[in-house]
């Protein structure tokens, strides 16, 4: 039985892992990292009392639903991140359409002298 779930554990994790088309997002990642840590931990806790399967299930879980909300929380750094990168760059071009600007107001004013 434990072998079976331990089994079934891994098929599903590398289900989750190859299935994806797309890449993963850091939400997913971090859901996958928490679920196999969470099963892994949930198991060793589990086999003390002679439980194995349900620990690694109940730490899947439990795993799962943690890395989902630290990944979820890293994402959003991130895109905050981006969208800071993103005005950085408006500045930038605005900074230098702006010195391009000055520059001809200088050259009008040394040709008026």
């Amino acid at each position: 039985m434990k072998v079976a779930i331990s089994i079934m554990t891994g098929v599903l994790a590398l289900g989750m892992l190859f299935g994806c088309s797309e890449p993963l997002t850091t939400r997913e990642k971090g859901a996958g990292v928490g679920t196999v840590v969470g099963s892994g931990l949930g198991a060793a806790i589990g086999s003390v009392s002679g439980y194995a399967g349900t620990g690694a299930l109940v730490g899947a879980g439990l795993g799962l639903g943690i890395g989902a909300l630290v990944g979820d929380h890293y994402q959003e750094i991130e895109q905050k991140r981006n969208n800071l990168d993103q005005q950085f760059k408006q500045c930038e071009r605005e900074l230098q359409r702006l010195c391009a600007e000055l520059e001809e107001i200088k050259k009008e004013m040394e040709e008026r002298e």
